[in-house]
């Protein structure tokens, strides 16, 4: 029971005090959404989770909508379009933080109950 209040929590602080940045750099970073863009970006996400689902594959939902979002943005090239240069550092936290959620949680494992 503690375990998931401590998710619950966490997910919550995580949202509070992180989530009007991860709104900004996907609304306005990648590139510039208004509500039909936006529509298009998630229904093409949702399309995919829901197709990776029924094919029993895991994928992470933000990635898959971060995925979207880029896409939508290679649709408007003559205005702009996709900022490649965010894509890419969004890229490069996905695969530096993996492997260290990854460190982390081994670190906590051995030192609990080593």
């Amino acid at each position: 029971f503690w375990v998931v209040i401590s998710c619950y929590l966490m997910i919550s602080l995580g949202t509070l005090f992180g989530g009007w940045r991860i709104v900004h750099t996907m609304g306005s970073c990648i590139t510039k959404l208004n509500p039909m863009r936006g529509s298009a970006a998630e229904t093409s996400a949702a399309a995919i989770i829901l197709a990776s689902t029924a094919g029993g594959v895991p994928v992470s939902t933000t990635q898959t909508v971060t995925g979207s979002i880029a896409g939508v943005g290679m649709s408007r090239a003559s205005e702009g379009g996709t900022h490649w240069g965010m894509v890419k550092l969004i890229f490069i936290a996905w695969l530096v933080t993996l492997p260290a959620s990854g460190l982390i949680a081994y670190g906590l494992m051995h030192m609990l109950f080593s």
